[in-house]
C-alpha cells in the first residue's frame, strides 16, 4: 500500500511527527511526505490540501491519505467532498480502528492543533498505532462483521452514484484555486510519475 502525508500549512510543525509516526506504524507500506513543510513559500490551507490529497487518490497515484489541520473536523468535510475519497476523523484511537475497520475508507484526518501538550503527542501516536493495528475492512464487531461490510459496500455504492468525475469535478473549479494547487509541485510530479488514470493526467497537462 502506498500511503501519502499531507497536511495544512498551519501545522506544518507536526510534520515530521505525522510521517515518522505513520511510517512506524504502517508496517510494509510506502509512505510518500507531501508535507505541507516549513522550507515552501507558498501556503496552503486546508481546502487547497483536500483537492491535493483528491488528486492523489483519484489519480491511483496513493491507496491511502493521512491528513490533518489544526481542528481535523475542516480537512475530513473538505475531502468528502471530493470525488474518490472517503475520509474519517479520527481524534482517538478507537476513532481511528472503526472507522477504517467498519467504513474502509481512503483516508483519515486527525487534529493537530487541539491540547497539545505531552498528551496531545501520545493520542495522536495511539491513534497512527491503532489505525494500522489490522488489515483495513474485516468488520467490527466481529460477530456482526458481515453485516458491516455489505452495508460499507452500499455506502460507497451510494457515495460513487452521487459524485462527477473527477476530471469533471476539478475542471469545474475556479481558476485561480487551480493555479493555486498546481503550485504544490511534489504532488503533482508524484501524480504524473505514479498515477493511473491517463484522463485526470491528461487534463493536468493541458491546465496547468
Amino acid at each position: 500500500m502506498k500511503i501519502g502525508v499531507i497536511q495544512a500549512s498551519s501545522q506544518v510543525g507536526k510534520n515530521k511527527l505525522l510521517y515518522d509516526l505513520v511510517s512506524k506504524y504502517s508496517c510494509d507500506s510506502e509512505v510518500i511526505n507531501f508535507g505541507c513543510f516549513e522550507s515552501e513559500d507558498e501556503k496552503y490551507s486546508y481546502i487547497e490540501i483536500s483537492l491535493l490529497a483528491g488528486l492523489l487518490l483519484a489519480s491511483g497515484a496513493v491507496d491511502f491519505i493521512v491528513t490533518g489541520c489544526s481542528s481535523g473536523q475542516g480537512m475530513m468535510l473538505a475531502c468528502n467532498n471530493i470525488p474518490k475519497v472517503l475520509c474519517g476523523y479520527i481524534p482517538t484511537a478507537m476513532d481511528a480502528y472503526l472507522f477504517v475497520q467498519i467504513n474502509n475508507g481512503n483516508a483519515v484526518s486527525v487534529p493537530l492543533g487541539e491540547e497539545y501538550t505531552w498528551k496531545g503527542e501520545a493520542n495522536l501516536e495511539e491513534t497512527i498505532k491503532k489505525l494500522f493495528s489490522e488489515s483495513f475492512g474485516q468488520g467490527y464487531p466481529k460477530g456482526e462483521a458481515q453485516r458491516k461490510l455489505k452495508d460499507t459496500k452500499l455506502l460507497k455504492d451510494l457515495r460513487k452514484i452521487s459524485q462527477i468525475d473527477a476530471e469533471e469535478f476539478y475542471g469545474s473549479l475556479d481558476k485561480e484555486l487551480v493555479s493555486k494547487i498546481f503550485t504544490k509541485k511534489d504532488v503533482i510530479t508524484y501524480v504524473f510519475e505514479n498515477g493511473t488514470d491517463e484522463r485526470l493526467k491528461d487534463w493536468i497537462k493541458a491546465n496547468r
